[in-house]
């Protein structure tokens, strides 16, 4: 993300506006495109280098923290490394103890002081069985200048790509993982990774973030999950107003806090907001509306509000994928199956205060019945006493649950849910769940 000081944004009186850019415009095409390719031709050289060609940019275009936040955002996707086939710090400890053997302190230069030096380099590099190059420039390989570009997004370079301690280099929220794997960069990533950080760099002094969404809902809570947001949901309609209960829900409104907006670690909490704002784009339809604090005004606060409409698009997963084989295979199964009622992927939202639970799956009927599916399959121990705990505390009562026989539970751990638990072997039969469904659904349209 964004530094602070590469930030662009305007504010007025109530309001805080981040200063995007027109994608689309050439003048910022072609820079994000210097960029990158000074990025790939500096793959293997010292990071002083590519950073000299960096400034280089900004003399020449006026557009100062453009070209550097585009930098910073390429610098994410990279990584530097100290290349050196001996430790930095082992050649300099031999350098100065040889040099203090042939150079006694002295005021003045000697005229043998060239021929020296050099004795001194090639008698280290030969003991330590490297070449001469290596010792001179091994020397401070360390220093940040000197590291080296040793990864640019997929790109690895041919001395590192055989260190097998590499790592990835994807640090899209601070931290790699696979569900953040990026693509190759391009211009147009970049330049819309580029708008993104730029709300992003608002949040960070965030005290509170309200959003909406119609759709994608077990994607966007997951991502409220993983930033570990403290968070309450109202089910709302069509036009974002709350309404009832869930099965009356067109979608969700999220107040996103927690205690640390309320103390002196406001921007701790920001950051955690800005991480999880790449999340909304996923979404067809979103707004979000944020309260910012003000640096000159302790009890003060401007709102930043986007939505869909402001073209911001997202680099993380949708999460498309299944979480489990067990998943994947009834999916398959139901494909084939000769039955009236529909399986659909993580649809609903079940609040249950500090946390949020997403089951698996819906299971509708063309009648309006509807039930919800929860498949509790392989887990440690850990994780199935909160999933138990979860369910019980649910509450719903057209939630099923499907439960592998080989967990170690039984039906009395599910409480007063346990005559709607289906227990399975080794996979899911479809007219085992349709039969409990038919038992347990309830008529949402009816209740509409």
């Amino acid at each position: 993300m964004l530094t602070a000081d590469l930030a662009r944004s305007r504010t007025t009186d109530d309001e805080v506006q981040p200063l995007f850019i027109d994608s689309s415009e050439e003048r910022y095409r072609e820079t994000a495109r210097e960029l990158i390719d000074l990025f790939d031709v500096h793959l293997g050289e010292p990071k002083g280098d590519l950073e000299d060609e960096i400034d280089e940019l900004t003399v020449a275009n006026t557009d100062y923290k453009i070209i550097q936040g585009l930098a910073k955002l390429l610098r994410d996707e990279s990584e530097f490394e100290t290349m050196t086939p001996v430790e930095p710090r082992e050649i300099r400890q031999r350098l100065f103890e040889k040099a203090n053997e042939q150079y006694p302190i002295v005021r003045q230069p000697t005229l043998g002081e060239d021929t020296q030096k050099l004795e001194v380099y090639s008698s280290v590099a030969d003991k330590l069985g490297i070449s001469l190059e290596e010792c001179y420039t091994g020397m401070y390989a360390d220093l940040e200048r000197n590291k080296r570009l040793v990864r640019f997004g997929n790109r690895v370079h041919e001395e590192y790509a055989t260190d097998e301690s590499g790592s990835s280099t994807t640090q899209l929220t601070g931290q790699s993982d696979d569900r953040y794997r990026e693509d190759d960069i391009t211009v147009g990533w970049l330049l819309d990774r580029y708008n993104l950080a730029l709300a992003q760099a608002v949040l960070y002094d965030a005290t509170e973030m309200r959003i909406r969404v119609w759709d994608h809902f077990g994607t966007v809570f997951s991502y409220v999950k993983l930033f570990g947001l403290m968070h309450r949901i109202y089910p709302i309609d069509a036009e974002g107003e709350r309404v009832a209960g869930t099965d009356r829900a067109d979608g969700y409104e999220a107040v996103l806090d927690g205690p640390a907006s309320l103390f002196s670690q406001t921007r701790k909490y920001g950051i955690r907001l800005a991480n999880f704002l790449p999340a909304l784009p996923l979404c067809d339809r979103w707004e979000m509306e944020a309260a910012i604090a003000d640096d000159d005004a302790v009890s003060r606060t401007r709102t930043l509000a986007l939505d869909h409409t402001d073209s911001l698009s997202s680099h993380y997963s949708t999460g498309d994928e299944f979480d489990s084989d067990v998943e994947r295979t009834l999916a398959s199964k139901w494909e084939r199956a000769n039955t009236e009622w529909e399986l659909v992927r993580e649809d609903d939202v079940l609040d249950l205060g500090e946390e949020v639970m997403l089951p698996d799956f819906a299971v509708e009927h063309p009648d309006g019945r509807r039930a919800l599916l929860e498949i509790v399959g392989f887990w440690t121990p850990e994780y199935l006493d909160e999933k138990l705990s979860k369910i019980r505390d649910a509450d719903v009562d057209n939630l099923v649950v499907a439960v592998s026989e080989r967990l170690d539970c039984a039906e009395e751990d599910f409480g007063d849910t346990a005559d709607r638990v289906l227990w399975f072997k080794s996979g899911i039969h479809v007219y085992d769940v349709v039969e409990l469904v038919e038992e347990h659904a309830v008529e949402v349209s009816a209740a509409q």
